[in-house]
């Protein structure tokens, strides 16, 4: 990699090196130049309207110093954010039947405060729940897709429930969390499932303040009203996953997953008639979902032009990275390209790291990052999922409800606003 600069970090942040989308451009070369290039949508709005602003302006809006409030919230003596893994925007609103009181919220309007966010880009929960959890793109944290390139070990490892033993949470996302820098000025609290608590992915990108668990969200909702329930100023983190894993197993359009709909319905009522009064309540997810025929989950390890000069595959099934061998050239990469365009045309997105980091995809990419990103990219743009089978299990060509890609129906998820009516009144 060529052309980096130094950013304007945080003072409590570590500098790094970064590639900015215009140095990217410049340093392409010619591949990316004249190899036909993929016309890629927004890049998401990374400092303004994205996930990453989520915490941030929580925190600042608290008066937490060192943050800026983007996304208008209104101040607030306690904040409690509610993330429901899976969660699309244009789910919400297809669903809206299945939701009468978060029907209500929304109807009910939220002022300055934007009613729709951009997921992390790719659009899966170690991405985004990793900007959700710094403040910052992927391509600062480093947490660029479920499965990436470690280019130390020469290996894949999983940003998720299977981390790498070679990979230390710490050196991989360096960068000190919204909850570690908030906590030393308000309480700190996140609520969610115990085997959260000691993950990999909580150290590397969620670390901070206490961890309370549940096993049920009623145990969730009780002990989320019980840590509120001071008198001092406090953030709360909520995490619901339920919604994913029933669209991931039946689908999005499945009754499983509109029954668990439902359940996020009955548990955002409760945490308002539970919290303290006049707490504010952010709703708002990791990414959305798509529904993937079994016809269209398709094993591309069994078509030799589109493994071409590949060294390592990684990514999921609708964002894919191809890591090349050592050596490979410009030509052989423009050819990679061509035949996956050949094969697929626009039912997908073919692009190389160069135009995703000169697209903004990332945001401002540091070096160590860019590293992990895949020479070439193929994100899906219909209902299709990709599947390299020497590498995934049987199983994994079974899930139904899947994400990852640059659709609006995956990158869109919803931001609801309110303060909560309460019944219990603050200790002291």
């Amino acid at each position: 990699m060529a052309h980096f600069r130094q950013p304007e970090p945080a003072e409590d942040q570590l500098p790094v090196p970064v590639l900015t989308p215009s140095l990217a451009g410049a340093a392409a070369g010619p591949l990316a130049a004249g190899a036909g290039p993929s016309v890629l949508p927004p890049a998401p709005a990374f400092g303004h309207r994205s996930i990453a602003e989520v915490l941030t302006s929580a925190a600042a809006s608290l008066g937490v110093p060192g943050f800026e409030n983007k996304l208008n919230l209104p101040a607030a003596k306690r904040v409690c954010v509610v993330l429901a893994d899976g969660l699309g925007r244009n789910l919400l609103k297809q669903k809206s039947a299945h939701t009468p009181f978060l029907r209500a919220v929304q109807q009910a309007g939220q002022g300055q405060v934007p009613v729709s966010l951009d997921s992390a880009f790719p659009s899966t929960t170690a991405a985004s729940l990793a900007s959700f959890g710094t403040g910052l793109s992927a391509g600062q944290h480093g947490m660029v897709g479920y499965d990436v390139l470690d280019p130390d070990q020469d290996r894949v490892v999983n940003m998720l429930g299977n981390w790498d033993a070679g990979v230390d949470p710490r050196t991989w996302q360096p960068f000190p969390t919204v909850f570690e820098r908030a906590a030393e000025h308000v309480d700190v609290t996140t609520v969610s499932l115990p085997q959260f608590s000691t993950s990999a992915m909580t150290e590397a990108a969620l670390r901070g303040g206490r961890f309370l668990t549940g096993t049920t969200s009623h145990a969730r909702t009780e002990a989320a009203a019980e840590a509120m329930a001071g008198a001092g100023p406090s953030l709360m983190y909520f995490y619901v996953n339920e919604l994913d894993k029933a669209g991931h197993r039946h689908g999005c359009q499945s009754a499983q997953w509109e029954h668990q709909l439902e359940e996020l319905d009955a548990t955002v009522r409760r945490l308002n008639a539970t919290l303290p009064a006049g707490t504010t309540v952010l709703l708002t997810a990791d990414h959305g979902m798509v529904d993937v025929p079994e016809s269209q989950r398709i094993d591309y390890s069994a078509e030799p032009a589109l493994l071409a000069g590949v060294r390592h595959t990684a990514g999921e099934p609708r964002m894919v990275h191809l890591y090349l061998e050592d050596g490979t050239g410009d030509a052989a990469r423009a050819r990679l390209l061509a035949n996956w365009r050949s094969r697929f045309g626009d039912r997908i997105w073919a692009f190389t790291r160069e135009e995703a980091i000169a697209g903004g995809l990332f945001g401002d990419v540091r070096a160590e990052a860019a590293l992990r990103i895949g020479d070439v990219m193929i994100a899906a743009r219909d209902s299709l999922a990709l599947y390299d089978t020497r590498r995934v299990r049987p199983t994994a060509l079974e899930v139904v409800g899947q994400h990852g890609s640059l659709t609006k129906a995956e990158r869109e998820v919803p931001l609801l606003y309110f303060q909560a009516d309460g019944k219990r009144a603050p200790r002291g």
